[in-house]
């Protein structure tokens, strides 16, 4: 059979099923992410002439993969957030940012390193690819589309958390792939360049020209375009070329792509909160954003069968679930002290933390760079992690976070 038309068959067929995914997860409650890993792991059961999914084999074509579908997600995050920005009402979302990622990163290293026998550099990287929330598989959990004219804290939360550190993984990644690189192995060889450079300079120059690039796009859209009727206000498909080029201008200039593309989103989203044009650009990057996430995910599922969990012990396994079940919730309460969210929502936020496509973008990322002594290890840890998260996360969220809007949501 040719493999390139089979190939074509199962992803458009993929595809075409997204479109019920929603209503699926209305009636089911169970996410379209469960659904598609299991889909992955029976697809390639069946099928042995689809490509192997091997991200160790196929590093550089996961980067670029996995880059794109976060990209895309990130511009999607910040369009539908319709509280406006302020450090005052995103507090929750900047504790999550500084506090709770990095108690995330510093207890999975520790724990890596003096309980699991992990060089410090993979110790260090496991934790720093574990630290972001995930924008892309987290759709159950974030807000729903743009002016949807409901509060909701723990979504929104979770969603402004999601397209903010995503970005801010970096730093920490740079430094574990630095450690892996250094000769002597100690920090002060290499920490203030690190610092100078890959944290400070370049998250400056993100946020910098994210907020730049923003303004410029949404006066262009929604003052200079629509009064001269010179861009039909339904093209949605700006969103994902905006997200593009945003992203490459910035990668180009030194600075994180990522954040500079979530800042662009949230500025145009702020420029004109209630114009309906907001509508179509987060409609066409969810389009986009669900079809890559039905090709990642089948990937995924088929890299299980593929023995992407070989690697894998008790050990490994018993941190995924402490992680999971304790780090990344205590990590948050600990952040959300002094705030006036009720304990349920504070509980909804810290559980709700779903690792996905963007920790096999870092690993994948730093693997690249740099030889780490534990890379199989790393990447069977972190798949069943994203695979506990998907699991966990997939069968549970619809039903407790509908409990928590109905108990906790206003309109507005």
């Amino acid at each position: 059979m040719d493999s390139y038309i089979i190939t074509l068959t199962v992803i458009g067929i993929a595809v075409l099923g997204m479109a019920w995914m929603p209503s699926f997860t209305k009636q089911t409650g169970i996410s379209d992410s469960v659904v598609y890993v299991v889909l992955g792991v029976i697809v390639y059961q069946l099928l042995d002439v689809l490509p192997i999914p091997n991200p160790v084999i196929f590093n550089m074509q996961t980067i670029h993969l996995t880059e794109m579908v976060v990209v895309i997600s990130l511009m999607g995050t910040g369009l539908k957030i319709d509280k406006p920005f302020s450090f005052k009402s995103w507090a929750v979302p900047f504790r999550m940012l500084t506090i709770t990622m990095v108690l995330c990163i510093a207890s999975v290293t520790f724990i890596a390193y003096y309980f699991l026998r992990f060089d410090l550099a993979s110790a260090l990287l496991l934790g720093s690819v574990l630290a972001p929330t995930d924008p892309v598989l987290a759709a159950d959990v974030q807000v729903g589309p743009p002016m949807e004219q409901v509060r909701d804290e723990v979504r929104f939360s979770l969603t402004a958390e999601a397209g903010m550190n995503d970005g801010m993984a970096f730093p920490f990644t740079w430094l574990a792939i630095f450690l892996a690189g250094s000769a002597t192995g100690d920090f002060r060889e290499f920490t203030w360049e690190w610092f100078r450079v890959d944290f400070a300079f370049k998250i400056i120059v993100g946020t910098g020209l994210g907020l730049l690039l923003g303004r410029i796009l949404a006066y262009i859209i929604f003052n200079f375009s629509e009064k001269r009727k010179s861009i039909d206000l339904n093209d949605g498909f700006i969103a994902v070329a905006a997200a593009l080029a945003i992203f490459g201008i910035v990668e180009l200039l030194g600075g994180y792509g990522f954040i500079a593309v979530f800042v662009a989103a949230v500025t145009m989203r702020n420029y004109e909160l209630n114009h309906q044009f907001h509508k179509d650009l987060h409609s066409f990057s969810d389009q986009t954003e669900r079809i890559l996430v039905a090709i990642v995910l089948l990937i995924f599922g088929g890299s299980l069968v593929h023995g992407i969990l070989d690697h894998l012990t008790w050990q490994y396994a018993l941190l995924s679930l402490f992680f999971l079940l304790i780090i990344r919730p205590v990590s948050s309460l600990i952040a959300l002290i002094g705030t006036n969210l009720h304990f349920k929502e504070r509980m909804g936020i810290g559980f709700y933390g779903i690792r996905g496509v963007g920790s096999f973008y870092y690993l994948a990322f730093a693997l690249s760079k740099e030889p780490f002594l534990m890379d199989k290890e790393l990447w069977s840890t972190v798949s069943f992690i994203v695979l506990l998260s998907v699991a966990m996360h997939g069968l549970t969220a619809t039903h407790v976070m509908s409990s928590l809007e109905k108990k906790f949501s206003k309109s507005v």
